[in-house]
């Protein structure tokens, strides 16, 4: 393979085309080949974005055979079909977040880029900004004893409802799968390991999609999470630890995009308060990463067994308050 691979986009959702193909473009290891839209809008999004070539449907794209890899930014619902359907073809799969709706679905997902040799990964681009890695050189230091509470947030008050998928429970709508999801993975991430036990409340819309959710998590060795995730808050995306010994506060844990790029790392500890700032362009950094495992045959920093790590937990908060 050569030291660049070629793209296909599968879809001209915003977070491809504002975030993703961009990033894509600027990164040194990649470049955006193909895009395809079901509705007709690829050749439009190709002219503009300066993409070689368009399909007119996500089938043509994915039999073309100079495209390596894929990203699917599709509706939640989609995600199963379609990831199944481009390791068919041989595609290497960035698959937006949730990967799947159903812990099955994930299964099968993981299995079949497996069984045709290909990548697959969840598409947690916060994962990649480098702030979260001094959180985890803290934690390893034991700047703050051992971890006693986690807790996370992501909130943003959504302006536009009439016809946002997020709102469409066919689709795979709701706050606990968009963002909640985040929070349930940035702990996960942190605790390494699953929740003994949770509780949940939630606030519902006249459809049955969850506009607002808390949960409180239990995690082996008597530590406390809780997550707090909606589209009628002002936007919130931080966690914090608290150990015995002090505080780390990350007050843009999940998207420091929207400050620039900078991330923030706060350490209180009894008589000492120190803040880091540390710059990081996660899309790049996730597509670039991508693309490496692809040239040089590496594993993503986290597994599609993380992904549905995850996916239990969020399946499990869901069906609390179905």
């Amino acid at each position: 393979m050569n030291n660049k691979i070629k793209w296909g986009i599968l879809s001209t959702a915003n977070i491809a085309v504002e975030q993703l193909i961009p990033a894509i473009r600027k990164s040194s290891n990649g470049e955006v080949y193909a895009i395809a839209s079901s509705s007709g809008r690829a050749a439009d999004a190709a002219h503009s974005l300066q993409i070689p070539v368009a399909y007119d449907s996500y089938e043509q794209l994915l039999a073309d055979p100079y495209i390596d890899a894929v990203y699917i930014p599709l509706p939640n619902n989609m995600h199963y079909e379609w990831t199944i359907k481009a390791a068919k073809a041989n595609k290497h799969v960035l698959c937006e977040k949730p990967a799947a709706l159903e812990v099955g679905q994930l299964e099968d997902m993981i299995s079949a880029c497996k069984e045709n040799g290909v990548l697959f990964m969840e598409g947690f681009m916060y994962r990649f900004h480098p702030q979260h890695q001094k959180v985890k050189d803290l934690l390893a230091e034991k700047a703050i004893g051992n971890i006693k509470m986690v807790r996370a947030c992501f909130s943003f008050y959504m302006e536009d409802r009439e016809g946002n998928i997020r709102l469409n429970p066919e689709l795979g709508g709701g706050a606990l799968y968009d963002i909640g999801s985040y929070c349930v993975n940035s702990i996960n991430n942190i605790l390494g390991t699953e929740p003994l036990s949770i509780e949940v409340t939630a606030e519902m819309n006249q459809d049955g999609v969850d506009t607002t959710a808390s949960a409180a998590l239990f995690y082996p060795g008597n530590i406390h999470a809780t997550l707090m995730c909606s589209f009628d808050a002002v936007m919130k995306n931080e966690y914090e630890i608290i150990g015995s010994n002090g505080s780390i506060r990350v007050p843009h844990s999940y998207r420091p995009d929207l400050n620039s790029g900078v991330g923030i790392v706060e350490l209180t500890q009894e008589n000492e308060y120190r803040k880091f700032t540390i710059y990081g362009d996660q899309y790049l950094l996730e597509v670039e990463h991508f693309a490496d495992c692809v040239i040089n045959n590496k594993k993503p920093v986290y597994s599609g067994e993380s992904s549905l790590m995850n996916l239990k937990v969020v399946k499990s908060l869901i069906e609390r308050i179905k």
